[in-house]
């Protein structure tokens, strides 16, 4: 009963921000989206990089001791990918649709929350390296399944553009500083980090205003994405926890990371490429709503009876 009440007390939280979230957005009408498109902006270009640069530059952050978990995110979310694609053949799914939204799970903007309030401040690094690992996956590999057979997509992007991304640089910033192990001045690290924690509430708050733009017209395969997402990722990081030396903390992690549902920035990405967005909306509404389901699924797993 105990670890019951634990993964409430964990879930809870992040529900009620997104619910205030879409409450928000539905209260405000349009005038919303220029309520948030600014802070989106600040949150995406600002914010959540310095929340990852200052995880991963901090003194107790090991590189060497989170590659594990690095390895482990990114072959979740390639393995995920690799599972949901004879599914995608199964139904009859384009598979530049259904595929990405597979290997990008929301990370950032429910995972982040998720660990802090299940293993603490201490475990927001290694929650990090999971959302590092996706990234690298996702801007990389699946970007290119994104842009595979389209000859008239508005927006193709160089093979090393996703380096450009602030999230991008700040990881790559974060992890240099975390090899070389420099100490940045306290007053300045304070500072960034200050900053970088109000990330974890805007994130949680804007999930909740841009789930009022996606709907539920392409229900049938929001519902099989739905499933397949959390659950393609919990039979891969049932795998390697038989396969890799992982802590009971990185054990935990690595479940909670692979019960995430899609992230919302696939559809975004899905828009942006002219791929089937109303397909991939409803695959993130619905996973984002079956996550009330498969997250405390992942804890269950993950967390030490």
């Amino acid at each position: 009963m105990e670890i019951f009440e634990r993964i409430l007390g964990i879930i809870l939280p992040v529900l009620i921000i997104i619910a205030l979230g879409y409450g928000y957005a539905r209260l405000r009408g349009e005038a919303v989206r220029t309520d948030m498109s600014a802070v989106n902006r600040v949150s995406m270009d600002v914010l959540c990089p310095l929340l990852i640069f200052t995880a991963l530059a901090a003194k107790d952050f090991d590189l060497v001791h989170n590659g594990v978990l690095i390895l482990a995110g990114a072959l979740i979310s390639l393995g995920s990918g690799l599972l949901a694609w004879p599914v995608a053949r199964l139904f009859g799914y384009d598979v530049r649709t259904f595929v990405p939204p597979m290997m990008y799970n929301n990370c950032g903007n429910m995972g982040l929350p998720l660990a802090v309030l299940a293993f603490g401040t201490a475990g927001l690094g290694s929650a990090v390296a999971l959302f590092m690992a996706c990234n690298l996956v996702y801007f990389s590999v699946g970007i290119k399944i994104l842009e595979s057979g389209t000859r008239d997509t508005p927006i193709r992007a160089s093979r090393w553009q996703f380096l450009r991304n602030p999230m991008m640089v700040a990881m790559l910033f974060g992890t240099a500083f975390a090899a070389i192990h420099v100490p940045l001045p306290q007053p300045l690290f304070f500072a960034m980090k200050m900053l970088g924690d109000a990330c974890i509430p805007l994130m949680l708050f804007a999930l909740g205003v841009r789930m009022v733009d996606v709907s539920l017209k392409s229900w049938h395969i929001g519902l099989v994405g739905a499933a397949v997402c959390p659950l393609a990722g919990l039979a891969v990081a049932g795998l390697l926890d038989q396969l890799l030396g992982l802590t009971p903390e990185q054990r935990g992690q690595m479940y909670l990371f692979a019960a995430l549902p899609p992230a919302v920035f696939c559809f975004m990405m899905a828009e942006q490429y002219r791929q089937e967005p109303d397909k991939v909306a409803s695959i993130v509404l619905l996973g984002n709503l079956a996550s009330v389901v498969f997250v405390p699924l992942g804890l269950w797993l993950g967390l030490p009876k």
